[in-house]
């Protein structure tokens, strides 16, 4: 494992029903394979060593000791290697015969593990050859040439790097409370199951949709192989299914009905999983009462480790296939909070401040919408253009534009008369533009809104964006302030998405242009008298870093609590070709140093709709005392 990432593989070997040596020898191949790939764990098809479908030659004695001569093949094959392999094979005990999952390693059996729940309909009549787990009494069985524990109890295997993982067998997973339940809640982070599922019509996207919820229910990787070409087709077909999940999502899937061997590999993040437990609370609660046998797999070898997964560099932008259900979802978060609070407050006025660039675009439409839901007059809309020492030609004249285009209420006021009064008073030196000069326009603003609204009613719609309250790029008590943060938890990266749906979808031609255009314009406080050319001289992507970059370090850091060396290592995957170590690094470091310092921005938020699982609000998602220290994490950003 490196960086929490376990690889993990599917397996579909060829299968000849009840021809045992064969099978081994396909299962030895994958192994094989699967090991110089760095493949961890692998699992296979349930009763692969005999094949699923031998029916009643199950009780052929032959069958039953050739299926053992295979595995002890297997062993001598495996005792020089790594990985854990769990195959399928019928198995005596007793007076029992017992459809079982073995996983080996290093030419041992770890464990032994019994089917539960048997089936006994249709063309699947288990019960009339194999028993359950539930009629076995632990006890201990010589098998292979190895005397092996086995048992009814749940049972867990652990890794060397301390990873938990539990087996279940096919019908398992379909039972009303299957055994994974309890495994999971006694500590597995990952399931294997071995299966032999026929396929029918509309039976797959069953089974996909079954094992997503199983995954997600217990917060595990879920990987799955299904019998494939070769088992008897006398009355049923399967197809090959070969599936990996990471708590409901799915990772990567075998093609089904493919006449050759196939061997699926990914990588699951158990850090990631075991955070989302942690801060589960439903979960900690079931977890009482749970436990299993713990299995201690052997010490293996430092491994060779390549990233397989692919980590998406922009993990808050939906997937471009769910792009338009899920932009009218955000929209209509935003709306319905926004609707709420206008109702409770009895308000026929919002007042916004327009500045032609993104965030407080987003605002307004969000607002016009709002408007129209309720079947409000536009004109109870009042915003606010307020130009000042960096104003740029281009945005006023956005700003003006798409006010007017979209029908509300247009008010301007000049700050500069007003700062450079205030300037007077405190006595600060106009030409000096410092902090002192930047933010005693973006106050001037925040004043005049919140004046206005005691003039003619109604709230302050706060245009911020989550982005900038993880970095703290606010004017406290300046734009940091409002009656309702409508984009509170709305990141850089997603906000030129919303805007974008709303040029193609929501609003009128003209409305249009003028939004592409704002997408396309630089982010800028403009509190910076522009060039010689009257161009934005203010880029904040230069003085604080890239947002999408930041978006990904808010990301992990919050959602998962993962280190910098974590983040970073995702970073170098996830922005390669386009930023290389040293720019994420240093821009790494500038997120946790600003994150730590501009918490007490945060801690007095105005309200605001959480949108997605990610938010800063003081009030919910992030409780941080505004004087911790960042030494710790800054330290392991230098160490990178």
């Amino acid at each position: 494992m490196n960086n929490s990432f376990i690889t993990i593989a599917a397996a579909i070997p060829s299968v000849k029903v009840a021809d045992c040596d064969y099978n081994i020898e396909q299962i030895i191949t994958q192994v094989t394979e699967a090991e110089e790939k760095g493949v961890e764990i692998i699992v296979f098809p349930e009763l692969c060593v005999t094949g699923y479908t031998c029916q009643d030659l199950f009780r052929q004695a032959t069958l039953l000791e050739h299926a053992e001569l295979g595995i002890v093949r297997l062993l001598g094959h495996t005792r020089k290697m790594n990985i854990i392999a769990i195959v399928g094979i019928p198995v005596i005990v007793g007076d029992l015969l017992l459809n079982c999952a073995a996983v080996i390693q290093n030419g041992s059996i770890l464990a032994m593990i019994p089917k539960t729940y048997l089936p006994n309909y249709n063309e699947f009549y288990e019960k009339r050859w194999f028993a359950s787990s539930q009629d076995l009494r632990e006890t201990q069985i010589r098998y292979a040439g190895k005397t092996i524990n086995i048992t009814p109890e749940p049972l867990l295997v652990r890794t060397v790097d301390n990873v938990l993982f539990g087996v279940e067998i096919c019908e398992d997973v379909w039972a009303p409370t299957p055994p994974s339940n309890r495994l999971a809640l006694s500590g597995a982070d990952l399931i294997f199951n071995l299966s032999a599922s026929d396929e029918l019509v509309g039976k797959h996207d069953y089974l996909k949709g079954l094992l997503a919820q199983q995954s997600a229910r217990t917060i595990t990787g879920y990987i799955y192989s299904g019998s494939g070409y070769g088992e008897s087709t006398q009355d049923v077909v399967y197809g090959g299914n070969a599936l990996i999940y990471e708590n409901g999502v799915l990772l990567n899937e075998a093609d089904r009905f493919s006449l050759n061997p196939q061997m699926v590999v990914n990588q699951i993040d158990i850090e990631r999983l075991r955070s989302e437990r942690r801060t589960n609370s439903t979960y900690v609660n079931a977890q009482r009462g749970n436990n299993a046998i713990i299995v201690d797999a052997l010490p293996v070898d430092i491994r060779t480790f390549t990233l397989l997964r692919t980590i998406d560099p922009h993990p808050f932008i939906p997937a471009q296939i769910d792009m338009q259900r899920s932009c009218e979802e955000i929209i209509s978060i935003q709306s319905c909070g926004l609707a709420k609070r206008i109702a409770h407050t009895n308000s026929k006025n919002l007042i916004i401040g327009i500045s032609g660039g993104l965030d407080s675009t987003l605002a307004l439409l969000i607002s016009v919408n709002t408007f129209d839901m309720l079947q409000l007059d536009r004109k109870g809309i009042i915003g606010v253009t307020m130009p000042g020492f960096g104003t740029t030609d281009r945005t006023y004249q956005n700003a003006l534009t798409l006010m007017n285009n979209l029908g509300i209420t247009v008010k301007e006021i000049n700050i500069a008369k007003a700062v450079t009064q205030h300037f007077e008073d405190i006595g600060h030196d106009p030409q000096i533009h410092d902090v002192t000069y930047e933010n005693s326009q973006a106050r001037e603003r925040t004043q005049i809104l919140m004046d206005l609204t005691n003039q003619i009613g109604g709230f302050v719609v706060g245009t911020g964006d989550l982005s900038e309250l993880a970095l703290g790029w606010a004017t406290y008590n300046g734009d940091h302030m409002s009656m309702y943060g409508v984009n509170a938890s709305i990141p850089k990266t997603l906000i030129r998405y919303l805007v974008r749906y709303f040029a193609e979808y929501k609003v009128d031609d003209a409305s249009k242009k003028v939004l592409l255009d704002i997408i396309d314009t630089p982010i800028s406080p403009e509190l910076i008298p522009g060039d010689e050319k009257g161009n934005i001289n203010q880029k904040t992507e230069d003085l604080v870093g890239p947002y999408e970059l930041h978006d990904f370090f808010l990301y992990y850091f919050l959602r998962f609590g993962f280190s910098p060396k974590k983040i970073y290592f995702l970073a170098q995957h996830a922005f390669k070709g386009m930023y290389d170590d040293t720019v994420i690094k240093k821009w790494l470091s500038t997120f946790i140093r600003r994150f730590f310092a501009q918490q007490f921005k945060r801690s007095c938020l105005p309200d605001g709709p959480k949108v997605g699982s990610v938010s800063l609000s003081p009030r919910g998602d992030w409780r941080m005392p505004s004087d911790a220290v960042s030494r710790m994490w800054i330290k392991e950003c230098e160490e990178l």
